[in-house]
């Protein structure tokens, strides 16, 4: 959930606290604190990971899913038919 590469999309509640950014992309995670950048070059920053899953529990930002994880429930929904 908080690996590298994982996007998140911004609520516009709370999008102006992100530069207006509608996205952020984990670039790394040390410890407790993530790193991220936010979509076309509108900045980058840190938070603490209890942060990120406040604002998951309160629908202010949403994973979204990569083509990865798309592509193994695909398969596992091929392999259970």
């Amino acid at each position: 959930m908080y690996e590298k590469g994982t996007e998140y999309q911004i609520s516009a509640n709370i999008n102006g606290y992100f530069n207006s950014a509608e996205k952020f992309t984990i670039v790394r995670k040390s410890g407790d604190i993530v790193q991220f950048t936010l979509e076309n070059g509108k900045g980058r920053g840190a938070m603490p990971i209890e942060h990120i899953q406040h604002l998951l529990k309160k629908n202010e930002i949403s994973i979204i899913p990569s083509k990865r994880s798309l592509l193994n429930e695909t398969d596992e929904e091929q392999q259970i038919g």
